[in-house]
């Protein structure tokens, strides 16, 4: 009766995973679990380096919640094209022990006037305009639009929302 009861619970505690697993998956519509699947790749740190893409920020969070480490592919925010399956913005979260993981990408194109009064270029991905034109966030950040896509992580205020309150930096 016992070991019934514990088969019981393993199967129930399998379930319960299996469920939230596919609940977070259906959170995307089709066009972007096919993205995630093909940027699933940039899982893999090695394979992000080995894709251009460097360390730009430390992880940055905020009282709206957080984005964690930004990792930039510079020749493709030089690019004014958008392509969803080249993002220019990797999007880590580090945990306490040093190790990163995927949580999301970031399209980002800058602004070609320069002018925050405008925004008569302003891209769209996924039937989703781009937040601005903005000004650049460091020094020498032009001004630009972009537009964050939580892939691989719930975030509780949308799946292109800038924030994510559900993630913390360590």
């Amino acid at each position: 009766m016992k070991r019934l009861a514990l088969l019981i619970a393993i199967v129930a505690v399998i379930a319960v995973g299996a469920g939230t697993v596919m609940a977070g998956r259906d959170r995307l519509s089709p066009e972007l679990r096919a993205v995630a699947s093909k940027l699933a790749r940039f899982h893999s740190m090695s394979q992000a380096t080995a894709a251009g893409y460097a360390a730009a920020s430390p992880c940055e969070s905020s009282p709206e919640g957080t984005m964690g480490i930004h990792y930039v592919n510079g020749p493709l925010v030089g690019d004014p094209s958008v392509d969803p399956l080249r993002p220019e913005v990797l999007l880590f979260l580090p945990d306490r022990s040093g190790d990163q993981r995927l949580v999301g990408v970031e399209y980002m194109v800058i602004d070609a006037d320069q002018d925050l009064t405008t925004d008569n270029d302003r891209p769209s991905v996924f039937g989703h305009p781009f937040n601005g034109p903005m000004l650049g966030h460091t020094p020498g950040m032009p001004i630009h639009y972009d537009l964050h896509v939580w892939l691989y992580e719930a975030n509780p205020s949308g799946v292109f929302a800038s924030w994510n309150p559900a993630i913390h930096c360590p």
